[in-house]
């Protein structure tokens, strides 16, 4: 009480207050409003980026205005990633060729057939159009309850199938050498700061505010942009609300088509658009990593975030006369910007959405009532000793040329083991396996050039080497999930390749002209010829097909399956998921480094293009396409894909456009279609089948065989349900398998 009254005798009268001056009262509103502390970080992040650009890599302001040109036309392509993504939830590579074919078409009726500008222009934004309700009605709706994984590998194939009807476009209209640009609609141009901008520079920056105002207009002021939105957010309560969830994912893949369509047609005009590769993978990087900064949401965002990668692209272009840092930055502005958003990432929708990523069907072992009999045990026997036998013979039969295929296929198969562990496993999306596959070549190559060492030490040292590597990238992908994280790993392929393990940027890198030497394993075993190689490689493949099955069994693998399953359920029992998910990434790094050995000593040296972003991509397509549920699966995937593109010409001529077609995007597109668990779920339907019927034969009740059947044959219903029960009773007294 006493102390309350000293302080009421203290305080000053408010008749006797000093009025607060109208500065102040207005600066202190300033701070409190959301709006003005928005822009203001906004300006603080745009003045600092300003300048680390003038610090780092100083152009003229023409530069820095024709890369705000290319970012712009980044924008529409990364608002069309946005789009798909918030209506499908997948990463959409086949975006950029959705516009390839529509814009070559309209460049061809300009160049080659003389059609009137509006005319031309006016048919190939209808083709884009009509393109994305084709695609959508035809492949996406296919797949409207796949894992969001299958549908995204489904784009891959996509990609391919559009890339190649751009190609046939030009002989269509027996063009021989196809135009990459066309004349500008009006002659203006004006030079700024060193730099000459033409008509078709004009049209860009004219058009990209239009377009980016049309696409805010129609998803905040039309109704269907409401159901967008609202459809965007869930589509279970949207259709309960009556929202036309399929109308509405059409119209979503229409106006995607269109902006791709828009961007590429202005982008043909500023810088051209090379047939066949509509939209490079370093481009589709920076559009991907534009939507994955902002969210997928937010368009402002997105925009900017793009602009912002055009300018760093173009300076960086204007100071070095190389590209090879661009990758870099944008790997680092990617981990940088997705670590620092790791609080919005968290969200329920996220976290709703991360489940069908991970959504994976995990092939069952035997039943333990059945894997004892004689018939399953020399099956099994009998299977494996074929497999053997074929592939001791398999360099016989092919020949001593085309061995050096079989060994690479060695190499994929080991790959894929990798992403079974990270991915199939651990449920970490990654597209940068060839990464850790370069670090394994490039230390591999260093240590026998330099150090001589034997090959099994130098696998187990260039492993080790991938391990920690992984582990690095690893630690800040704890904080990404699902989507983001692979828009990180596929930037740090982008940056191995084009500056971490490139000879030009750090001298202890070896070149191809340097050539590597096979030395004798344990300084015995002669491996010189392909043969002899071979069956080292086999052996390795062994020996890794054994770790990996060992590691299933073992604790860690139940630890990781059920991470994928539960993570928060996994936190619960105490088990740290934070050590579980940097296990993963060690074992997957050292398996995909071990390959990166044998890959760099199968060629003899070092190339240049040996660390390739799209083979990150093509192995990852092979392990989903084999089945990321099972080593037989993944294992099934390589062959399928690297044996139709590599030994296609030894079947018979009648059968080659069937291979071929199989090996294609289409065929990709069709197996998923019908095989959404992978080529390898056919060997285990077979298998459960043979199984039944085994069962059936021998009067014995398998509980998981009964369940999977449409409808019990062999035993009563009641026996069925006796049987579950009892099984469920031994698993809850801890004697269950």
């Amino acid at each position: 009480m006493a102390a309350t009254l000293v302080e009421s005798a203290d305080a000053t009268p408010p008749e006797l207050a000093r009025p607060e001056p109208p500065s102040r009262r207005s600066l202190s509103r300033w701070a409190e409003d959301p709006r003005a502390r928005q822009a203001a970080n906004w300006l603080a992040g745009l003045a600092a980026f300003y300048w680390v650009l003038e610090r780092l890599w100083p152009a003229p302001a023409g530069v820095l205005l024709k890369g705000t040109v290319i970012g712009g036309l980044y924008s529409m392509i990364a608002l069309g990633i946005a789009l798909v993504y918030r209506a499908n939830r997948i990463i959409n590579f086949a975006q950029g060729d959705l516009g390839g074919a529509p814009a070559a078409l309209a460049i061809l009726l300009i160049v080659s057939k003389g059609w009137p500008y509006p005319l031309a222009i006016g048919t190939g934004l209808a083709a884009g159009l009509a393109l994305g309700v084709v695609i959508e009605f035809v492949v996406i709706r296919r797949f409207a309850k796949a894992p969001r994984l299958i549908l995204t590998v489904v784009t891959l194939g996509l990609s391919s199938v559009l890339a190649v009807a751009e190609i046939g476009l030009p002989s269509a209209f027996h063009v021989t050498i196809p135009p990459q640009n066309f004349p500008s609609p009006f002659n203006f141009s004006f030079a700024f700061h060193k730099v000459q901008f033409q008509g078709n520079d004009v049209l860009a920056m004219l058009a990209l505010p239009v377009v980016i105002g049309a696409l805010a207009w129609f998803l905040n002021r039309t109704n269907m942009g409401v159901a967008v939105r609202a459809c965007s957010e869930s589509a279970d309560r949207a259709s309960l609300l009556g929202v036309p969830v399929k109308r509405v994912n059409m119209v979503v893949w229409a106006v995607a088509s269109l902006l791709a369509t828009v961007a590429l047609i202005l982008r043909a005009g500023v810088v051209g658009l090379p047939l066949g590769s509509a939209l490079g993978l370093s481009v589709l990087l920076r559009t991907l990593a534009a939507a994955a900064i902002g969210r997928m949401d937010r368009m402002p965002t997105i925009v900017v975030a793009s602009i912002l990668f055009g300018i760093v692209e173009q300076s960086v272009v204007w100071h070095t006369g190389s590209s090879d840092i661009v990758d870099l930055v944008s790997f680092l502005v990617i981990m940088g910007a997705l670590i620092a958003q790791r609080t919005h990432l968290a969200s329920r929708a996220e976290e709703a959405a991360l489940s069908t990523w991970t959504a994976l069907r995990e092939v069952r072992p035997t039943p333990p009532e059945l894997s004892g009999l004689a018939e399953v045990v020399w099956v099994q026997r009998g299977l494996g000793a074929i497999i053997g036998m074929v592939a001791v013979a398999l360099p016989f039969v092919i020949g001593e040329a085309r061995t050096d295929l079989a060994v690479t296929l060695i190499v994929f198969m080991i790959v894929a083991l990798s992403i079974l562990v990270l991915t199939g496993w651990a449920g970490q999306i990654s597209l940068g396996q060839f990464a850790f596959v370069g670090v394994g070549m490039t230390v591999g190559a260093w240590m026998t050039l330099h150090w001589h060492i034997d090959i099994v030490a130098n696998l187990v040292i260039s492993g080790l080497v991938g391990a920690v590597v992984a582990v690095v990238i690893g630690v800040p992908a704890l904080r990404i999930r699902g989507l983001f994280l692979a828009v990180a790993t596929l930037g740090f392929t982008f940056a191995c390749s084009s500056y971490f393990l490139n000879y030009t940027h750090f001298g202890w890198v070896p070149t191809q002209n340097e050539r590597l030497e096979r030395l004798p394993v344990f300084g015995r075993v002669v491996i010189d010829t392909e043969t002899r190689y071979f069956f080292f490689c086999l052996a390795v493949l062994l020996v890794c097909t054994l770790a990996v099955r060992g590691l299933r069994r073992s604790r860690i693998g139940r630890v990781l399956i059920a991470v994928r399953e539960n993570e928060r359920g996994v936190q619960a029992y105490g088990v740290n998921v934070i050590a579980a998910k940097l296990t993963a990434f060690a074992i997957s790094g050292f398996l995909a480094a071990m390959a990166g050995v044998l890959l760099v000593h199968l060629q003899f040296a070092l190339y240049p293009g040996s660390v390739d972003p799209v083979s990150s991509l093509k192995a990852f397509e092979m392990a989903v396409i084999g089945g990321l549920g099972s080593i037989p699966g993944v294992f099934a995937g390589a062959i399928y894909v690297q044996g139709l593109s590599w030994f296609r010409s030894s079947f018979p001529s009648a059968l080659r456009p069937l291979i071929e077609l199989l090996g294609s995007g289409v065929g990709l597109i069709v197996i998923l279609m019908f095989l959404p668990g992978g080529v390898g779920s056919v060997i285990y339907k077979v298998r459960d089948r043979l199984l039944r019927r085994l069962a059936d034969n021998k009067g014995i009740i398998v509980p998981s065989l009964v369940a999977d059947a449409a409808e019990p044959t062999a035993v009563g219903q009641d026996e069925v349900v006796a049987a579950m029960a009892g099984a469920s009773d031994k698993e809850t007294a801890g004697v269950g398998p």
